[in-house]
């Protein structure tokens, strides 16, 4: 699971490609495409059509963009449970209706692999034609120069893959607007139902221009003319949708850390810039701390995300502040 356009497709094809070489009998079915989609309109039609390319033969079944399934774990848990001698191996872009079914669903039944955009790492690799792949900090070291203009490139423009891909600031600009319109078509109104995408994208933008500060709820209520209620709900929705992390004040009273105040990260830097149009330069940046903290931030999550470690921030009532609490409970 991940944000869209993370890379989880071509992870999969990379996959298939390598299970094809091993002679592995494999089935690739994408929701996507009309073609496929028909097979899941019933249980009964999916195992058709797998038995039909792989017979009762072991094998493995990939399954592309889940999320476009109603009742998505119910369904996946009902061939599962049939003890068939198939692997799944299933993506979706994490609409919240699709991570609470599976989770619930399918307890003790699945492994969950989250897919994140490019690190800082992987991209410095990439720039370097993976060169210092075991030995980035020495490179960072040694290539103080080098290691400031990549930095700079990577908080402007963020990871995602066609992105970082790509030589020019206007396909880059050109992609990321179609990341962010597909989000809009394919998450917001087809999967979540959102009815007012003016407002939800409103929103994203203000949480945008207040990353790493404490949010106001009742200040973005008045400013964009939401209940609060539906202000939460929409941010609940960018959370499960990998567009936006929650950090919670550390308090020793439980009740207090979740109630109070939160602070919001970005995901993806360059979402982030897009969305307030700073997505050009290091100098169209207004709030370069700001989003060095979020860097810091993302690759923290990065580290702690195989653990039970939870990431706080504490604040006091004098303001005396520490950006990051390593919570291990």
């Amino acid at each position: 699971m991940g944000p869209r356009q993370a890379g989880k497709t071509t992870l999969m094809l990379m996959l298939k490609d390598y299970l094809l070489k091993r002679g592995e009998n494999i089935v690739f079915l994408n929701l996507d495409i009309e073609m496929d989609k028909v097979f899941f309109s019933s249980q009964e039609k999916l195992m058709g059509k797998i038995q039909l390319e792989i017979g009762k033969k072991q094998g493995y079944v990939f399954i592309d963009e889940i999320q476009r399934k109603s009742d998505a774990g119910i369904f996946l848990k009902g061939i599962y449970d049939q003890n068939l001698p198939y692997k799944l191996i299933v993506s979706g872009s994490g609409s919240v209706e699709l991570k609470e079914q599976i989770y619930e669903s399918l307890v003790g039944r699945k492994r969950v692999f989250e897919l994140s955009t490019i690190t800082f790492d992987e991209f410095v690799s990439f720039k370097t034609d993976y060169r210092y792949e075991r030995r980035l900090e020495e490179f960072y070291l040694i290539e103080k120069q080098k290691t400031k203009n990549l930095l700079e490139e990577y908080l402007v423009f963020g990871g995602y893959p066609r992105v970082v891909l790509e030589e020019t600031m206007e396909e880059k600009v050109k992609l990321m607007d179609e990341i962010y319109q597909s989000y809009l078509e394919k998450d917001l109104s087809y999967l979540l139902r959102v009815q007012k995408t003016d407002s939800f994208f409103n929103l994203v933008k203000l949480i945008a221009a207040q990353t790493g500060r404490l949010i106001n709820y009742s200040e973005l209520s008045n400013t964009l003319g939401l209940a609060i209620k539906t202000l939460k709900t929409y941010l609940w929705y960018m959370e499960k949708t990998f567009i936006l992390n929650r950090v919670n004040p550390f308090f020793s009273n439980k009740r207090k850390e979740i109630t109070k105040s939160p602070i919001y990260y970005f995901y993806d830097l360059g979402l982030k810039n897009y969305a307030v149009n700073s997505f050009r330069n290091i100098e169209s940046l207004t709030d370069i701390g700001f989003q060095f903290q979020n860097f810091v931030f993302n690759i923290l999550k990065e580290k702690i995300k195989k653990s039970s470690v939870i990431i706080n921030f504490w604040r006091t009532k004098e303001k005396a502040e520490v950006d990051f609490v390593i919570n291990s409970g």
